[in-house]
This record gives structure tokens, sequence and C-alpha cells, in this order.
């Protein structure tokens, strides 16, 4: 079962060996920032650490400790949302796409079970006081400098809130949505909102301002895990982020209203900032920033959050990410919505077999997709159905192969792809949005992105010469082999997978006439 706070999802990290409890004092300003680094750079991403004596930057002892790399490994990933495989929350979105409403009594019947698991999947209201409302501070009563945020890098302009939930709500449509966005710590009560223009929240934003309306804003910091989660995921703008955690999690998200502005925020958050957005002001320069690419995205102007209440549990903990060269604790976050989203790409694009971003892309710098060709041309026909899919569209590089090729490990994706290419042949360019955080781009996120086709070329494509077979080992030799190995002395450890699952299982690729 998925955790229903923060406090049960550290516990269950804490049960599964998976904790590091620091006492010694740290400071916030960049020092739990480099223990971080450290640990997320170790194997299978380091243990999660719950910093329990925090300095301040003015060198107070925080009454806060400090969660950071909750979600940094594929088990704390899956301990996050309650399964023992990310696969399976893929299987589940699948029977639910292929779901058909039978003909007869009995089948509409044995249906029941899977349309009551949708009906609890919307967010609840809660009517009393809410765990997350026990402390309210007001207007002059807040000081954000209590709250131990982090400089994580030396060139940052300040101190950031990394890991939120910023809640907004469509103006036009009453849509919520719930963002991750990184937000700079200006004062004792103002904020700077860095959301970029291909976001939800910015859109948001964009027409309140066009209408002259001031916009309310929370940012909720810690609750349940798969809600934490769904706030990084690439959803539809009408999707509610909240409803999408309570599918993850096989129940509803618990909400409850804020004390000075018409929103909701999780009933189980840790720590709540509410505050709002006035479109007359003036922009703030926000950054510079270590981001996730590696490099410092440079200083900006982005709006200001005015802070008009802090609301928290009576002992909370403050919940922190730390991005920057990958690999990081975001590859397990972007991994998971690698995996969870895979039956909605088929959708649209239901040659794919399976994709993978690995860490040094960062997300939107490469993309390995195998898929199951079945006429020429057909790798064009994917690379540009997925850059028309959503913050796909951000993807740089697409290298595409054969449905046998293991693209979860980049070793061997990338074997094929340079031996399978001719490089004026099989690779394309083409213009399009790119990411804010790419300092490459000829113009601000506008510049050329590139595809290759890496699969087996046919007749039809201008190939007349044999494509020759991969080189294998016979089953019968590796069986002996195999059991022989523990006579002949010789300790080897395995290669390790530099993928991030297990391999798949495709059957080979068919021999297509030439």
């Amino acid at each position: 079962m998925a955790p229903d706070n923060l406090r049960d999802f550290i516990k269950a990290i804490e049960d599964a060996g998976e904790l590091v409890r620091v006492t010694q004092p740290v400071r916030a300003r960049l020092e739990i920032a480099e223990i971080a680094d450290r640990c997320m750079k170790s194997p299978g991403g380091g243990p999660a650490l719950l910093f329990e004596q925090v300095l301040l930057e003015d060198g107070r002892p925080s009454p806060h400790p400090v969660a950071i790399n909750l979600f940094g490994s594929m088990r704390r990933m899956c301990l996050a949302l309650g399964v023992d495989d990310l696969e399976s929350v893929s299987g589940r979105i699948s029977e639910l796409l292929e779901m058909k409403v039978p003909q007869g009594l009995l089948g509409k019947l044995a249906m029941l079970p899977k349309l009551a698991e949708v009906g609890k999947f919307p967010p609840t209201l809660r009517s009393g006081r809410a765990p997350c409302q026990e402390v309210v501070l007001r207007d002059d009563a807040v000081n954000l400098d209590d709250i131990p945020f982090l400089t994580t890098w030396p060139g940052d302009g300040g101190r950031y809130i990394t890991l939120p939930m910023v809640i907004t709500r469509d103006p036009a449509r009453g849509i919520r949505n719930v963002g991750m966005y990184r937000i700079q710590v200006l004062g004792k009560d103002t904020l700077a909102m860095h959301w970029q223009r291909h976001k939800v929240g910015a859109a948001h934003w964009r027409q309140m301002a066009a209408a002259g309306e001031r916009m309310p804003v929370v940012i909720a910091l810690g609750g349940d895990p798969a809600s934490i989660y769904s706030g990084s995921a690439p959803l539809p703008p009408t999707i509610d982020e909240f409803l999408f955690a309570g599918f993850l999690r096989r129940a509803p998200v618990d909400l409850t209203r804020a004390v000075t502005c018409d929103l909701e925020v999780p009933s189980e958050a840790e720590l709540v900032l509410e505050g709002y957005i006035d479109p007359a002001e003036p922009l703030v320069i926000e950054g510079p920033f270590g981001d996730h690419t590696g490099f410092y995205s440079l200083a900006d102007y982005y709006p200001k959050v005015h802070v008009t209440a802090v609301t928290a549990r009576r002992s909370p903990i403050y919940p922190a990410t730390l991005v920057g060269r990958p690999p990081m604790e975001d590859f397990y976050l972007g991994h998971a919505t690698e995996r969870i989203f895979l039956p909605l790409l088929r959708l649209t694009v239901p040659e794919i077999v399976d994709y993978h971003m690995p860490a040094p892309g960062i997300f939107h710098n490469l993309v390995f997709v195998a898929i199951d060709k079945q006429y020429p041309g057909q790798a064009y026909k994917v690379m540009n159905a997925l850059w028309g899919q959503g913050l796909m569209s951000l993807a740089k590089v697409i290298v595409v192969v054969d449905r046998d090729v293991n693209v979860r490990d980049p070793d061997e994706a990338w074997w094929i792809a340079l031996n399978n290419i001719d490089p004026e042949r099989d690779v394309r360019f083409t213009m399009g949005p790119m990411d804010v955080l790419d300092h490459s781009s000829r113009a601000f996120t506008y510049g050329s992105k590139m595809g290759i086709d890496a699969t087996r070329k046919w007749r039809e494509e201008g190939f007349d010469r044999d494509w020759p077979e991969r080189i294998q080992m016979d089953e019968e030799t590796r069986r002996r082999v195999d059991e022989m190995w523990p006579r002949l002395g010789i300790a080897l450890e395995h290669r390790r997978n530099s993928g991030t699952a297990e391999r798949r299982t495709v059957p080979p690729p068919e021999n297509k006439p030439r």
C-alpha cells in the first residue's frame, strides 16, 4: 500500500534499510547538497537522508529536519507508489485503456470491480481540521527565514524550494494543476516563481495577468509521495494531478481548503505556503540556479509571489531535492514517468515497443525508441509523432532502433545505432521548441532537433546490400557452459547493466524482404 504522508514514506524507507539519519550538525547552505550529491552518484542512487540537526543561513539551529533523496532509487520509487515493480502501474493503465464493455450481463458484472476502483480516484475534501494546519502563521507572523531552504550550489542566486507541489487553477475552466517548479526565496515573505513557458502553471498566470486578476497560488511541501511524484508527471492540462495520484495509490488524496485563498491543499502536507501573484507588479530577477542539466541556468525575470500564510504540522519535516550533473534523484522520478506513461504513448504511436531516456540525456536531450518496424520510413514517422507529444516536443535527439534492441541499456542501444547508420542517409534535422534550460539552442526555447534512424534498412529505403546477423553463441553451448561454470574456478562479476531495468524479452524481428 502506498504511504499516506511523508512520515509514513520515511518509515517505509527506513524499514527497507535505505535511510540514513544524520545527527551531525550540517549547514543548509551547500553542505547538505554536497553530502546528498555524493550519495546520489553512488551505485543504485545511494541512501535517503534525514538531517536531524540543520543550521540555517544565520547559523541558528533549524527547528525542522531536512529529508532529501527520498525518491532516489528504484526501490524507493516503488515504495512511494505502493508497488513491487513500476511495470505493474503501466499494466494497470494498459488494462484501463483496453477495457471494453462486454455484451452479456455476466461480463458487465465482472467489470464492476474495475469501475469501482476508478470511482475511488477523485480527491476528497476534508471538513475538519487538517494535519497541515495544526500551526497557522499569517501576514506579519510569516518568516520564511525560519525554514531550512537549501542553497545547493555556490553560484546560486539564493535559497531555493526544490521539491514543491505548486497548486494553481485554470481561470477559465476551473481545472486544478499541480506542478513541480523551482522557487527562489527572496525575503521573509516573498518568492520568485520559476515556471517555464511550456508549463501549465505559467499558462494560468498568463491568462490571469492578461485579465488583470490577482492569481492565488499555494506551495505544498510534503504529503503522500504519490502526489509529490504526480506534480512532476507530464499530464495533460485537463487531468488533475491529485486524481492521477489517487489512481496510483489506489485511494483518494485527502484535501483541505487553504486558509487565505480559494484553493485546496493536501491535508497530509508538512508545510504549506499560501500566497498570490499581482499582475500589476513588475517581474523580479530569479537565478542563477545550478540546474538538472549540470550547468547554471542564467538569471531571468519571473513573477513575484507574496506569502500570506504558512501552515504546518506541529513538527514538520522539510522535504528537498538536489539537481545537477546526472545521475541525481530526479533521474528516478523521470524513470517512473517513462515506465508509467508508456501505455499512453502507445495510444498515438502504437508501433513503439519500448523507450528510454538515459541519465546523461537529462530527459529531454536524448530518447532511445525501439519500434516494431513494418514499413519503410517508419522510423521518421515515429520521430515526428514523438515531437508532437506534449513535453516530448522538447526532445533534442531521438534515436530509433528495431524492436529487439534493449533501449534501457544505453551501451547496447548506441552499439546497435552506431553500427546501423550511414550518417548522411539516416540523420534528419528539424526545427522546433526547446527546453527553457537548453543553453545551446540558437534562440531562447527555439532550435534544431536531430532524429537518427538506426533500424535495419530495407530495399525501399535505398539499401541493396545484405544486412548481417548479430554474433550470438548458440543456446546449447551456453547451457553447457552455465552447468560447468561453478567448477571452472573463475570468479567474474556480471557486467553491470547500464540501463535501469531488466532486459525485455521480445521476439526477434521478422526477416523483411530486401
